[in-house]
This record gives C-alpha cells, structure tokens and sequence, in this order.
C-alpha cells in the first residue's frame, strides 16, 4: 500500500511532541488535584492558570474570561444554552427571548438552540447570501431578523464544510445597530491556528461575545476546549448559567475536576500555534493553490466549491478545500482513496455519522445529488505541496473507475 497521505486535519490531528511532553509531566510527577491545598495540588493549580493565560494570551482577552470544557462541542452547548438562559427576558412558560443561528452552523449550536425552544425562546436562522458561490452569510437580511427581543445571535467564524469565512465584523456591527443587548457567540473552532482571531478586532468593544476552541484541531489532544469570554463580556458582568453543578472549579460555571494533562497539552498547542499567525496562514494558502493546481491536473471532472482568490481572502479559509466529485456518492469515493492511501472526509466528522444530507451544503445551494458527492480535503502547516500532487495523481485512476457510476440512492 501507498504510503498515506493525511488530507483530513479538520477532523482532528495528530498531537504534537511537545504537546505529550506537557501532558506527560501532568500525569507523571505533577498528578495533584487542582483543588488539594498540598504542593502537589497548589502546583497542578498553578500549572492550569499558566494554560489559561496561553489562551487568554492566543485571543487578547483576560485570563478570568477562559473556561475549559470537554472540547468545542461542550463549548457551544455552554455559549448557546447557558448565556440564553442567563440572559432570559421571561420565566419559563412565557416568551423567553429571541435567538439567531447561522444557516450552516456545527450540530453543536443547531441542537443546543433547538433544545431552547422548549424552554419559550424563538429560535430563527439566518439566510446565505443568494447566488454567492462563496457562501456568504446574508447581514442585511440578518440584520432584519434581529430584534429588541434578541438575547443571543451564534455563528461560526470558519465553516467546517466548506471553508467560508463569515464576516463577524459586519454582523457584529449590525448587531450594534439593532440588538446592541444581544450576546454574540463565535463557533471558532476551525479558525483557530490557521487565521488570526482577535475578539477587539472582530467585534468591537460594545458588542458582548464568546468563542469556542478545541484543543485537537490545533495538534493538541482530544477532550480539551475552552469557551472564551470577551472582555467586553467580562466588563457586562455576564457569565453562562451553568450546565454541570458540582464542586466550584471555574467559579462554579463549569464545575468538575479539571483535566489538568489535556489543559496543560492544550495550552501548549495553543502557544505553538499562535505563535505566528500571519507565517501560517501563507504556507496553508501556498499549499491550498498546490493542491487545487494538482486537482485541475489530475482530476479535472472534480469541481473546488470555493475556489482560492487572492483578492477574495476575506471571504474563505486557506485550509479547507471541498471538491464536487464525478459520479458515485462521497462514501464511495473515501472507501476507494483509503485503498490508495489518500485520507480525507465527507464534509463534517460530527456529520458523517449520521450519514444525512448536510445542511450546510444544501445551504450552499447544492442539490441533494451534489451533496452526496462532496469531498473534504484538510490542510496544516505541516502539509506539503508534494502532498497535494501526489494525492490528487492517485485520485485519477479512482475518478476514472467512478465517474460513470451515480449518486443518487434508489426511491423505496
């Protein structure tokens, strides 16, 4: 068998060195409980707030504004569900506020805000753009949605299918404009380590908002993340209700004994992947042109839904590149690139599973035959442009066995 080739770092990737040295010094002689007042504890302690100025450091924000959860997905849950419910307008049973989600938005977010609707809040999303191939999010017509009645907007800064990047900036400022009480959650997820994120910048000062991260996107381990809160946040005196009730870590918003190697591995990986974010995102666009120059070689029946432009940086992420596929359904296509060492995905790994259309791509304005068809190739800094020919040489002769085949399932 081939050699892989590793073009699925969306979905997760592999822990850095350093990032195992970090977790291994917690699990060998720095094994204290965080909450124990002996040395052993006092040091696991202070090795966590050494993490949780990485982070705060990584976003510009305060260190007290940093709350370590389970991963991205417990970060959005705590964002959508529980700033909701602190900033609920009404007592249960009656009008409880108004919420925006974004039309392509990670499960995370989508089921968290469908959960609140029992609870009285009118849940709505927003509208793409029509027409834009870019997939732009629509800010007039999100801008009508809003009300005096918003409590909470949420939209993903980097979509995970697809790689648009949604202008936060403009929809924060029309936020300003019509729902300047409203909590503005970023699902950042897929930014972070590949594009500078800097709430002051993305934001403002006015406007209230949270970002979720996830330690294994960025070379550091699985089951780690962090829900972020701005400092205009922190000003406001908001906090998230809490989802866990227990023993008071966190100032009792995320209680729970803390996982002190995935924190320390996960405040590493952050500090090496912001280190330099403007050196990063020019190898991930220089890698990105390889491997759409290579697919345009080797397999010009695919089709890039969001080709690169350089004039076009505002409006896509350099290392998320989603390719239309000929013929058989994408399912097909990974099974036939696994056999020649060429790893990619489907669209989103939470998706995957579940084996639905993803509405994301439907958002897109893809039919359901294409949706089936789309490919997701994943880039990071480490990837090379000798990566990107040779994977897309050993998609040709798989393009050639499945461009006759169809995608559609047959009607029961």
């Amino acid at each position: 068998m081939n050699d892989p080739i590793y073009l699925d770092h969306a979905a997760t990737t592999r822990v850095a060195d350093d990032v195992t040295q970090a977790m291994l010094r917690a699990l060998g002689p720095g094994f204290g409980n965080p909450s124990s007042r002996h040395p052993l504890g006092t040091d696991a302690a202070a090795s966590i707030e050494e993490a949780r100025r990485k982070v705060a450091a990584a976003l510009g924000t305060r260190s007290e504004g940093v709350l370590f959860t389970s991963g991205g997905t417990e970060a959005n849950n705590l964002a959508v569900i529980g700033m909701a419910q602190s900033l609920r307008l009404a007592k249960p049973g009656s009008p409880s506020g108004h919420i925006l989600i974004g039309p392509t938005e990670h499960p995370s977010v989508r089921a968290s805000a469908a959960s609140l609707t029992e609870e009285g809040f009118e849940v709505e999303v927003m509208e793409l753009e029509s027409g834009d191939p870019r997939g732009s999010l629509n800010i007039q017509r999100a801008a009508e949605q809003m009300r005096e009645d918003t409590v909470l907007v949420s939209l993903m800064l980097v979509n995970n299918e697809y790689g648009t990047l949604y202008d936060i900036s403009r929809l924060a400022r029309a936020m300003g404009a019509r729902a300047p009480k409203a909590h503005l959650h970023v699902d950042a997820v897929q930014a972070l380590g590949k594009i500078e994120i800097d709430p002051a910048a993305l934001v403002g000062g006015g406007i209230s908002s949270s970002f979720a991260l996830s330690a294994h996107k960025i070379h550091g381990p699985k089951g780690v993340g962090a829900l972020v809160l701005s400092n205009a946040c922190l000003d406001a005196g908001r906090m998230p209700r809490p989802m866990i009730y227990g023993g008071g870590q966190q100032g009792d918003v995320r209680p729970g004994t803390e996982n002190v190697p995935g924190i320390l591995g996960f405040g590493t990986a952050i500090a090496m992947a912001t280190s330099d974010p403007g050196a990063t995102t020019a190898k991930l666009v220089a890698v990105r042109k390889a491997l759409e120059a290579a697919l345009s070689e080797h397999v010009p029946s695919a089709r890039v839904l969001i080709p690169w432009r350089d004039d076009a940086a505002s409006t896509a992420a350099p290392q998320v590149v989603s390719v239309l596929v000929p013929g058989a359904p994408s399912e097909v296509w990974l099974h036939h690139l696994e056999a020649v060492g060429v790893y990619a995905s489907a669209g989103s790994a939470c998706q995957a599973k579940k084996q639905d259309l993803s509405p994301a791509l439907l958002a897109l304005g893809l039919t359901s035959d294409e949706a089936r068809r789309v490919l997701r190739f994943s880039l990071c800094p480490s990837t090379t442009s000798g990566d990107c020919y040779e994977a897309a040489r050993r998609m040709r002769p798989v393009a050639d066995t499945l461009a006759h085949l169809t995608s559609a399932p047959s009607e029961a």
